[in-house]
């Protein structure tokens, strides 16, 4: 038995892993999830829209003195009345709207108006909304008359950056920042999602394909049916693993290599010694950097945890796929066409739907009672468990939900290929959620 489950396994593997389409996928797909994380900061940095120049008309004398041009918007000033101005900027080209200020401004911050020729934008809105916001603000203090008011606020604002220690490890306490776990579990858990449910359509597909050219039934007559479940998930899993893999050791290289070698030196510098047990907001002050984002660089560039991370991914995501991809080959066996493959796949892909909406509420709370339970239960944990392992949760939690999960799949498994070995045999009806409970059973 074991070396036809080797042979299938084999064939399997070199089918998919020599293709053209793997390799390009493999190599593309980091790259293009750095490329695609980067474009929104890379667009907002080239894509500098034209000055838009706003003719202001102030009946309280008060705001458009103090409003500043910038590279967004340039103010002019108008003496005429707002209908006038209205008339008058109608024809100019280079105008892009008229801005009216009421006299009870000040009173009454909502009396402002923006007049504009074509379609203005949220940005433009709330950069002119900022400014009369700042000289409001400015003249009801003045009413206070106390001196040097300005000048006291400004000593008494405060910006607070929380940094966090876990004390609840046996090793010595060391800063984390949530903002990179959760981005981290998220992108994970988003990349697993994907990955099982391509990976596992994708044996549906090789059975349906199998079955209808009746390869199958010329293979069972060597190799037992239990053998070629066995055989076609392991190898396909095999090829996910290989990905996930190749897919490890780009990251491990960007985070130790290729980051390092773009940063200023007293940042890395920072980032070492944050590393070393350093206090995070005390080098952040002294450097003048953001201490959330120094204790996100050390989590990010920490070889040995990204490492450590990417080896559960693919503990869990081997788990997940075997689990999925034996109920995946056991619908492919019992329908003749993908089409008819919908009504059965609904309940297998209702869960991954559900962990991929749980994840999002990792960001809230990593241990939340949903979240904890959903990541013990073998049909979401996959994905579940996988982006809440950056946030540091205990390893009794990932070594239970890896022991359920694979269990499960042993049971999964089973059942599958029963359905498999009657499933391969029947051609031209559809079979119902029943038929495949009674074929179960048999």
């Amino acid at each position: 038995m074991r070396k036809n489950i080797g042979l299938i396994i084999g064939r399997e593997f070199r089918e998919r892993v020599y293709k053209k389409s793997f390799i390009i996928t493999t190599i593309v797909m980091p790259l293009l999830m750095i490329l695609l994380s980067a474009a929104p900061t890379l667009i907002m940095e080239y894509a500098d829209s034209e000055t838009r120049q706003i003719t202001v008309v102030d009946e309280s004398n008060i705001i458009a003195p103090r409003l500043a041009s910038n590279k967004d918007v340039a103010f002019i000033i108008s003496n005429n009345d707002i209908a006038t101005t209205l008339v008058a900027t109608s024809q100019d080209e280079a105008n892009f709207g008229v801005l009216h200020i009421g006299k009870d401004i000040i009173e009454n911050p909502n009396n402002a108006r923006l007049y504009t020729t074509s379609s203005s934008s949220l940005m433009l809105e709330e950069e002119i909304a900022s400014q009369i916001e700042d000289v409001i603000e400015s003249e009801r203090l003045k009413a206070y008359n106390i001196e040097n008011i300005a000048e006291i606020l400004d000593k008494v604002k405060a910006s607070v950056h929380l940094t966090t220690l876990r004390t609840d490890k046996d090793e010595e306490s060391a800063a984390s920042s949530a903002i990179a776990s959760s981005i981290i579990g998220l992108i994970l858990g988003f990349l697993l999602y994907f990955i099982l449910v391509i990976y596992g359509a994708m044996v549906m597909q090789s059975v349906i394909e199998e079955k209808s050219s009746r390869i199958l039934e010329v293979m069972v007559s060597t190799v037992k049916p239990f053998e070629m479940l066995m055989g076609k998930i392991l190898g396909v899993a095999l090829v996910a693993a290989v990905q996930i893999a190749v897919w490890g050791v780009l990251l491990i290289v960007c985070s130790a290599v290729i980051m390092p070698a773009f940063m200023p030196d007293n940042i890395l510098d920072s980032v070492q010694q944050v590393q070393g047990g350093a206090d995070a907001a005390l080098l952040a002050t002294q450097q003048n950097i953001d201490p959330e984002m120094l204790t996100a660089l050390s989590s990010i560039l920490n070889t040995g945890h990204i490492a450590m991370i990417f080896a559960m991914v693919l503990l869990f995501t081997m788990g997940g796929f075997l689990l999925y991809s034996s109920l995946y080959a056991a619908v492919g066996a019992s329908v003749d066409q993908a089409q008819d493959a919908q009504q059965l796949t609904a309940p297998i892909t209702i869960p991954i739907i559900i962990a991929f909406v749980v994840t999002m509420m990792i960001m809230k709370d990593p241990n939340s009672p949903i979240v904890f339970w959903c990541s013990m239960i073998p049909f979401t944990s996959p994905i579940v468990m996988v982006a809440r392992i950056p946030s540091g949760i205990p390893a009794w939690e990932i070594a239970t939900s890896l022991v359920v999960l694979y269990a499960t799949f042993v049971l999964c498994v089973w059942g599958a290929a029963k359905i498999y070995k009657i499933g391969i045999f029947m051609h031209g009806s559809k079979p119902t959620l029943r038929d495949l409970w009674r074929w179960l059973k048999n």
